[in-house]
């Protein structure tokens, strides 16, 4: 692996991976641009190879496609200058869960987690067996939060905040660094896709704003950073309670509480 590793970033084009991309460049990081417009992303590309000097390589790809989904998985494989992966991409869809369609669900599900994860697996052996790297999963807030409403979206955030979690015991003894960010409301075009105007939504954050605050917690190696938490101790004192139940999950019978009174 070079010194200063390149970066590759999935939903490249706007938002939040537009925000990374940019904030690497910076760093001087070479990069991997991966997402579906290609004119936004040679758009993009173009402006940081001039801003920052770095070389910039696009990939058009729909993660919901085997076949294009398979050419990032190679590249993540075979480029060994290729040390930090950022899983942007990822979609949401509008309604309730009676309301959506089975097929649109099951596409949200396939960008939302089984993208991620395959692209995750690609990369992961060459990071542990070089004893270096990371792996930036975009989870969010609303997988904490069932309450919210957005049940199918919030169950594949779930899924990457364990994943995350699962990977980053997996895997730090290994060197290799894995972190979730858990935004929340966040001024990106996913809005547009559920429906809603983000101009009448309050306590929206700006996404330069959010990608900052998550590159503070990059680089304090925090396995989770949730940008909008004021309060770190909220965070830990929720993981506090949920490991003090681990021990209880042992019992050979059932709890007092669920036997049956004779």
């Amino acid at each position: 692996m070079t010194a200063i590793p390149s970066v590759l970033v999935t939903g490249a084009s706007t938002g939040i991976g537009a925000a990374y991309a940019e904030r690497f460049a910076r760093r001087g990081h070479d990069l991997v641009l991966v997402a579906r417009d290609i004119a936004r992303m040679e758009a993009l590309a173009a402006r940081l190879r001039q801003e920052n000097g770095v070389a910039i390589d696009i990939i058009q790809a729909d993660l919901t496609q085997p076949a294009e989904l398979a050419t990032v998985e190679t590249r993540l494989r075979d480029d060994v200058r290729i040390g930090i992966l950022v899983n942007n991409a990822g979609t949401a869809i509008g309604g309730s869960f009676i309301e959506q369609s089975t097929d649109d669900a099951a596409r949200l599900v396939a960008l939302n987690t089984t993208a991620l994860l395959r692209l995750a697996s690609a990369i992961a052996p060459r990071l542990a067996k070089a004893g270096e790297g990371a792996i930036v999963n975009i989870g969010s807030v609303v997988g904490l939060a069932p309450e919210f409403g957005m049940t199918v979206y919030g169950a594949t955030k779930a899924f990457v905040l364990f994943l995350s979690q699962g990977l980053s015991l997996e895997l730090a003894p290994k060197g290799v660094y894995v972190q979730a960010v858990l935004p929340a409301t966040t001024r990106t075009e996913i809005w547009g896709h559920v429906g809603a105007d983000i101009n009448t939504l309050s306590n929206v954050m700006e996404v330069n704003d959010l990608v900052d605050a998550a590159l503070v917690g990059f680089d304090r190696r925090e396995p989770v950073t949730i940008p909008p938490l004021p309060d770190a101790g909220q965070w830990d004192a929720f993981q506090a309670a949920r490991q003090a139940m681990l021990p209880n999950y042992r019992n050979e019978h059932p709890a007092e509480r669920y036997r049956t009174l004779a």
